[in-house]
This record gives structure tokens, C-alpha cells and sequence, in this order.
């Protein structure tokens, strides 16, 4: 769909670990792929085969020429070259259409990345092609945890102010890691990241099944003993043992948040209750994980996966109202 001239190219971006969302303005978000650039490799030299979807089905699977990389780590460029290019081609995505205007984008940032770590995403932004690059802070609310790819962010706020704020390095792909370790250390097994994430998506919980034990899924790997492909049949009870780490860290990151809190803010949060977005929120069970810790009501937003883009996109519809928010300083 090409857009007219009436409609604005400046856009927003949920710039994630995992996850990319683009949001246009006036259009609300119109791109979701993974945050993965796949190359093809010649005589030392790169050049970029597949972005974003096409890109994710490479990881773990490529051949030697070809080298599938995820730019973003912990909710920050890890990778400033891929991270450029795979900005430009979902903007070029988004827009789809040439124009000699460049857009105006602002790209929501973990709380806390450090002043390196902004200048690095928003020169990347600037090379990509935007006339002005902002950034924004997340999250926005109440009592917010956004548990994403790289990071797990905590806020509290009222009346527009932040009252506290932290982000935690733990998140969907520390979880990946969790199991990974966990088939390696108890079943010999070795896997890859994508079946590690099938695992999660598919029976991952937050908390110990009932009878131990819970669904269960047949997951294929190398036998790290005599290095033959192995089939197991794993339990969410495994997987529950598995995740137990980064859960708690993201527990206690909560239980941080409210004993820093002012008292009478604190009850307010314990009338309201908490809101979980991200893609770890969708986590079996997360929510109960945290009520149990907290006694807090823990509700989950409706589209976790899209809650940061959409709000980035806001800020963008609204500019003028909340420019306190946006860092446009270079």
C-alpha cells in the first residue's frame, strides 16, 4: 500500500531484542518482524540477503557463507552496522514508497540504557535516513513491567512524572538461555535458540505445575555425548525448573519497584493493580508468578507485543503535548 501525500511519513519504532514494530502516523503500527539481518559472506565481504522474518528462519541453520546476526542485545545496538541496515530496509518497508522528504522518527529505549548506548541508536536512526531522531523512555502508567526480548522494565508514575523506574537485563531471550542450559546440564542435550523459544512459547510457565509435571513436547537435539541427533520429551515441570532464575529476577524487580515507592502512591498501585506488557508477559502463568510474590492484582494488557510501538506511536500523535518526554538532543 503506497500512502498519499496527505498522510505523514514520520513514524515510531519499537526498536526490540526480538522484535521490531514500526508505527506510521496516522496509520497506527504496520510492521512487526524480528530484529535479525541474515548476510551472505564472499571474500570477507557482506552483503545483506534477508531482513526480518526471512532472516529469522536462518538462525541456527546457516552455512558457512551465509551469517544470520540479531543487532539488538539487551535492549541496545549490539551490532551498529546491522542494526543500521535493518533499520533502513524496515523503513523503507513501512513507507514503501520514494520520496526525497525524510521521515521524523522517535524510538523508544530501555530507562536504562546509558548515554553511549542512546547515541548509538540514535545515530543509527539518523544514518537510516531520518531527518530527526527522538527518543523516548518507556514505559508509560500506573505501575508498568514490560518484559521484553533483552529487558525487563519496571515504572511507577503519577501525574505524568516518573516516580521510579529501572531495567533489569533479564527477558525472553535470558529465558532462551535458561532452557538451553537447562537440556544441556540435565539431559546431555544441546538445542538452539529457536527451538529454545519454540519450547517457551509452546509450555513455557512462570510457575510449577500442580502434579509436577504438566503438558509435554517431543524437542530434537544433538546428544552431546556421542554427538547424534536425540529426541526427549521434556515437561512444563522441567521447563517451569528451567525458568525459575530469570523469573525470579523479574519478581524481585517488582518487589523493588513497590518498596521504593511513596506510601500513599503505594496504595493507589494496590487499588489499580499492576499491568504486564511485552512478549514475556504472554509467559504461562507469569501473571499468577507475580500476584503470588506481590499480593498485587496483576493484570495483562491486551496486545503485550504491540503496547510499547503503540504507545511510542502516541507520542508521536500527540508531539506537542508531551515534547517533555521525546530527547531530540544530538
Amino acid at each position: 500500500m503506497a500512502f498519499g501525500g496527505l498522510f505523514s511519513t514520520d513514524i515510531a519504532i519499537d526498536l526490540g531484542t526480538a522484535n521490531t514494530l514500526i508505527y506510521v502516523k496516522g496509520k497506527g503500527i504496520i510492521l512487526n518482524e524480528p530484529s535479525v539481518v541474515a548476510y551472505h559472506v564472499k571474500d570477507g565481504k557482506k552483503q545483506v540477503l534477508a531482513v526480518g522474518e526471512d532472516a529469522k528462519l536462518m538462525l541456527g541453520r546457516t552455512p558457512g557463507s551465509i551469517e544470520a546476526i540479531r543487532p539488538m542485545h539487551d535492549g541496545v545496538i549490539a551490532d551498529f552496522d546491522s542494526a543500521e541496515e535493518m533499520i533502513k530496509h524496515f523503513i523503507r518497508k513501512a513507507i514503501r514508497r520514494t520520496t526525497l522528504s525524510k521521515p521524523k522518527i522517535i524510538v523508544c529505549v530501555p530507562h536504562g540504557a546509558t548515554p553511549v548506548e542512546k547515541r548509538a541508536i540514535r545515530q543509527s536512526v539518523l544514518s537510516a535516513g531520518a531527518r530527526k531522531a527522538g527518543l523516548i523512555t518507556e514505559p508509560t502508567g500506573n505501575m508498568v513491567v514490560d518484559i521484553g526480548g533483552g529487558t525487563t522494565e519496571v515504572a511507577v508514575l503519577s501525574l505524568g512524572d516518573v516516580v521510579y523506574a529501572r531495567s533489569v537485563r533479564v527477558g525472553g531471550d535470558r529465558m532462551d538461555e535458561a532452557i538451553i542450559n537447562y537440556l544441556r546440564r540435565h539431559h546431555n542435550l544441546l538445542i538452539g535458540q529457536a527451538t529454545a523459544e519454540r519450547v517457551k512459547t509452546s509450555i513455557g510457565t512462570a510457575r510449577m505445575p500442580d502434579d509436577g509435571r504438566g503438558a509435554t513436547m517431543l524437542v530434537r537435539g544433538r546428544d552431546l555425548l556421542n554427538g547424534i541427533p536425540k529426541e526427549v520429551e521434556i515437561t512444563q515441570g522441567m521447563v517451569a525448573e528451567a525458568l525459575a532464575e530469570p523469573v525470579q529476577q523479574i519478581c524481585e524487580s517488582v518487589m523493588n519497584a513497590l518498596e521504593a515507592t511513596p506510601p500513599d502512591l503505594g496504595a493507589d498501585i494496590v487499588d489499580r493493580g499492576v499491568m504486564l506488557t511485552g512478549g514475556g508477559a504472554m509467559l504461562g502463568e507469569m501473571d499468577l508468578a507475580l500476584r503470588e510474590q506481590t499480593g498485587l492484582m496483576i493484570g495483562i494488557a491486551e496486545n503485550p507485543m504491540s503496547c510499547v510501538a503503540l504507545g511510542t506511536g502516541k507520542a508521536l500523535e500527540y508531539e506537542k503535548q508531551l515534547r517533555h518526554v521525546i530527547d531530540y538532543d544530538s
